[in-house]
């Protein structure tokens, strides 16, 4: 099968697009064509080497997000056959005996530390994957795995969004924001949007934001209290982190809690005020990575939510690097995703 894989760090020329041997199942295994995954901002950095997670090795795979149909099972697979439709659970906790995947800790995952979906087909236990109902696209099913599922988490497990409540969303135009957008809107809270450009809020506010702001032209502070009326948010929910912190701090109504689930414009960052944060009685709260029992859940409400898929665009996986490029800089809205 045709792959696009590395064999050390660098820039987008050292990926290879070639031929690979086709996966085997395992007993508990099953290999599934893929249709299409989508990128993430891991495997940019693992590529250029920035960041690697305990466990990677070369030559390496990416491709955390994979969707397509399965075209192979192992003996005792029993909830999957050949040409049914399906979606990945990169995060390979809790595989069982019998699957070549078996034995890994919290940070066995499949595109990140074991081989992902820049390939034509790709290896899964079947304890991990999803059917995907004929109302959802394969397209669409592989915007889900990383980004939604990391939403849900941070919203709802951490965060513990109610309906009724308004949060403020980050970076409208990443997957991670239309994700946020999407579950917090369809759990009834008013969502808040800010992006880098205006285009980006206008397109943030098709998808249904209540209010948005340009967040490099607007004090996003007092843009927050003036469409609550001078209360604040009760939620910030933030990839960005110190570049946008301050304001965000800000933001908060009494009580509010800031939740962070990345760190893009680095690792550092200052809280303004102690006194402010504790007469206010803040919360800053960091969002731990999913539990692989949420994805099921996650994926119904996905699923029920008749959410449009935003795509930005999409590329032949020989055009793998081109892909990258296009996320690295910034010049999209929603997912990119690779094609066999």
């Amino acid at each position: 099968m045709k792959a696009v894989l590395y064999h050390r760090t660098g820039g987008p020329e050292v990926l290879e697009y070639t031929d690979v041997a086709d996966p085997e199942p395992g007993a508990k295994d099953v290999i599934i064509a893929v249709a299409a995954t989508a990128l993430n901002h891991l495997d940019i950095v693992q590529r250029n080497g920035w960041f690697t997670m305990p466990g990677f090795l070369f030559p390496h795979i990416a491709g955390m997000d994979v969707a397509g149909t399965v075209v192979a099972v192992g003996r005792e697979v029993e909830r999957f056959s050949v040409g049914d439709r399906a979606v990945v659970d990169p995060s390979l906790v809790g595989v069982p005996a019998g699957s070549k995947l078996a034995g890994g800790d919290d940070l066995f995952i499949l595109g990140a530390t074991v081989d992902g979906g820049y390939a034509e087909r790709c290896l899964v236990p079947e304890s991990h994957v999803h059917h995907v109902p004929s109302s959802i696209s394969l397209e669409a099913a592989a915007t889900f795995p990383t980004c939604y599922l990391t939403v849900w988490h941070g919203l709802f497990a951490v965060g513990e969004l109610v309906a009724g409540e308004t949060v403020m969303i980050h970076a409208a135009g990443s997957g991670i924001g239309v994700a946020a957008i999407h579950y917090a809107k369809q759990r009834g809270a008013t969502v808040i949007a800010t992006a880098g450009s205006d285009a980006k809020c206008e397109r943030a506010r098709a998808i249904g934001c209540d209010f948005v702001c340009n967040n490099r032209t607007t004090d996003v502070a007092a843009f927050a209290r003036e469409v609550t009326d001078g209360r604040g948010v009760d939620m910030v929910f933030d990839h960005i982190g110190p570049a946008l912190f301050e304001a965000s701090f800000y933001a908060l109504a009494t009580g509010g809690r800031f939740v962070t689930i990345g760190n893009t414009s680095g690792d550092q960052l200052t809280i303004p005020s102690i006194g402010h944060m504790y007469h206010s009685g803040l919360r800053i709260l960091g969002s731990d990575p999913y539990r692989n029992d949420e994805f099921a859940p996650a994926w119904r409400a996905f699923c029920a939510g008749d959410f449009d898929a935003v795509i930005d665009s999409e590329f032949p996986l020989a055009e793998a690097g081109a892909a990258q490029q296009k996320m690295f800089t910034s010049n999209f809205f929603g997912k990119i995703l690779l094609r066999p």
